[in-house]
């Protein structure tokens, strides 16, 4: 795993960097308790505005939610916020915020289904 700026990275109770992530962290990356990031993902925080002729570095922090799954390989865009249990799809390329209880996946990633979990029995 390599983390850039690793004073820039805040892992919750429990949560998880897979080996062969990139967590390039120029702004904040937050994981919520339980998150879990796969093996070979990417999370980049930083781009460059293509717009100026000097394409200046922008920055924008990425957050992972408590329980939230991001399978393997898939790229985190800067400034992305993925919800509380939200899956994401393997090889996935997340652009936008994901939705909590959600699953998405392709490239870019795309609403799938709500997820839902079992019922807890009482006994």
């Amino acid at each position: 795993m390599k983390i850039w700026a690793p004073w820039n990275l805040e892992m919750g109770d429990h949560s998880c960097l897979s080996h062969d992530v990139d967590c390039y962290c120029v702004a904040p990356v937050r994981l919520g308790p339980h998150a879990t990031i796969s093996q070979y993902s990417y999370l980049c925080t930083a781009t460059h505005d293509f717009e100026e002729p000097s394409m200046p570095l922008v920055t924008s922090p990425i957050v992972i939610g408590e329980g939230a799954w991001v399978a393997a390989d898939v790229f985190i865009g800067p400034g992305v916020a993925i919800g509380e249990g939200a899956v994401v799809g393997a090889r996935s390329s997340v652009f936008k915020d994901v939705a909590p209880w959600t699953v998405v996946a392709g490239n870019p990633a795309n609403f799938i289904r709500k997820r839902l979990l079992p019922e807890k029995s009482d006994t």
